[in-house]
């Protein structure tokens, strides 16, 4: 039974584990990213999914700072 509890516990802390960032343009715009952002080489674009698990893509050259919360 306490293995079944221990487990449980540690089932609850790890689906909390997903970072969020906060993602700062030039503008001064504050995007919300669900895990880590991915830099696109290829495209030049900064790739992200938000709490809503919308994909979004932005320009790198317009992102001032990516922070990790």
């Amino acid at each position: 039974m306490k293995h079944l509890i221990l487990a449980a516990f540690l089932a609850v802390g790890l689906a909390g584990c997903a970072s969020e960032y906060l993602i700062i343009t030039d503008d001064g715009t504050v995007h919300t990213s669900e895990g880590k952002p991915y830099m696109d080489s290829d495209s030049g674009l900064l790739e992200f999914e938000d709490s809503d698990g919308r994909k979004h893509q932005i320009p790198q050259n317009t992102v001032r700072s990516v922070i990790e919360r």
